[in-house]
């Protein structure tokens, strides 16, 4: 049976290989950047999949199916292209396409482990000074009315028209034409216009922490709120402002903890604590769409409970597959899994760093708030890519152009 899958297998990537010919391919047009080799690794090194631990056991249907989103993603682009502008290592797409259209033969947990070990290489993900730390994160539900009624006084704002972001920076138009700095949460909540939705104040709050989520109608429908841009101001622990102003104990310092403070507390005080963050979320409205599914992450795909994660792009690009090795209560103890990067986050710093998705209401964000450990990250390369990557970095380059290194043959 396996055999006859790698003949499969085989043609599949024969037929990709015609599809998107693997003779020389002309460089973007763009000036040539200089390649460098991963920041977590100096010398990236190729590992037999037996030494991923857990690698035989672990359940890797939810990591195909995030696989397979990124996989549609990325062979839309043109082939000439990086799979990440930032990090060329990764290579073009056109080394991806054949990889990904094998995944049309996965059936079952042996098939996919058959594709995997392939057309894939998992290399080692250094940490930097030997830190690492998983978290986790989910799609919250709130309760929300289209227009103000009882304690649904505060609006889920658009992206504001007098918002410009130049050179990464985010201000405010004027209608003289200048800009300034973009206001800070206490004059955009002050001056809200008409939104989209209305939420309690607490829970639009942590609606804009955790970046998206669904609102339920009292008619029974469902909207998703999701991420459109913010107001550039950094972002301020309310736990820490809580706990220096006496307000709460470190006990009550949690996400579930400060909601029920902040739901029983005077408004003086309650606008004061989300005030002490200026930092100020606005939101897309955008339709449920496949309820199994989470809204898109920074991949532009949507998130798959416990097969995406979100990762730092300063080390490692969207769309490329990881195998990891963590625990947690929320994943039933020590726990390895095939996760995709699809997602981005301000407290995501690091390579081996990562905030694995849990999944959508209560229950998934009761089993991502117990996420909170070390652990380590494989990340898996179509062959040519892993290859042509240690060839370089046994040959000892700092720099490496990258017209050359990532020129087809």
């Amino acid at each position: 049976m396996i055999r006859a899958l790698i003949g499969i297998i085989f043609v599949l990537v024969v037929a990709g290989s015609c599809r998107t010919p693997l003779d020389p391919v002309e460089p973007p047009a763009q000036p040539v950047e200089q390649w460098s080799e991963p920041q977590w690794e100096t010398v990236p090194r190729s590992l037999a999949y037996d030494q991923l631990p857990g690698w035989d056991t672990a359940d890797l249907e939810p990591g195909v199916q995030a696989l397979r989103q990124s996989c549609d993603k990325i062979v839309s682009k043109n082939p000439n292209e990086f799979l990440s502008k930032r990090q060329l290592w990764g290579g073009r797409v056109s080394e991806w396409i054949p990889a990904c259209g094998a995944l049309s033969v996965v059936g079952d947990q042996g098939s996919a482990r058959a594709v995997l070990q392939a057309l894939f290489t998992p290399i080692r993900v250094n940490p930097e000074g030997g830190n690492s730390r998983f978290t986790g994160y989910f799609e919250p539900t709130f309760q929300a009315r289209l227009s103000p009624e009882g304690r649904f006084t505060d609006a889920v704002l658009p992206r504001p028209t007098d918002l410009v972001v130049r050179n990464g920076r985010v201000l405010q138009r004027r209608s003289d034409g200048s800009v300034s700095a973009y206001p800070k949460r206490a004059e955009i909540a002050r001056r809200a216009d008409r939104g989209f939705a209305y939420m309690r104040p607490e829970d639009l709050f942590f609606l804009q922490i955790q970046g998206s989520g669904r609102l339920l109608l009292p008619d029974g429908r469902t909207i998703r709120a999701v991420y459109a841009a913010n107001n550039g101001h950094t972002f301020v622990s309310t736990a820490n402002w809580l706990m220096r102003k006496g307000w709460i104990t470190r006990s009550q310092a949690s996400m579930a903890g400060i909601k029920a403070w902040m739901a029983s507390t005077s408004e003086e005080r309650l606008r004061a604590a989300m005030n002490a963050n200026p930092r100020y979320i606005f939101f897309a409205q955008k339709p449920e769409g496949d309820p199994s599914l989470g809204p898109d992450g920074s991949q532009g795909v949507p998130l798959t409970p416990l097969g995406s994660i979100a990762v730092d792009p300063g080390f490692h690009p969207l769309g490329a597959p990881f195998f990891v090795k963590t625990s947690a209560p929320g994943l039933g103890g020590e726990w390895s899994s095939l996760v995709v990067a699809q997602d981005t986050g301000n407290a995501i710093k690091g390579a081996v760093r990562a905030d694995i998705y849990f999944g959508t209401g209560d229950g998934a964000g009761q089993r991502a708030d117990t996420m909170n450990a070390p652990g380590e990250m494989w990340i898996l390369l179509p062959r040519q890519v892993a290859n042509r990557l240690s060839t370089a970095s046994n040959a000892g380059h700092d720099q490496i152009d990258a017209g050359e290194i990532l020129s087809l043959p």
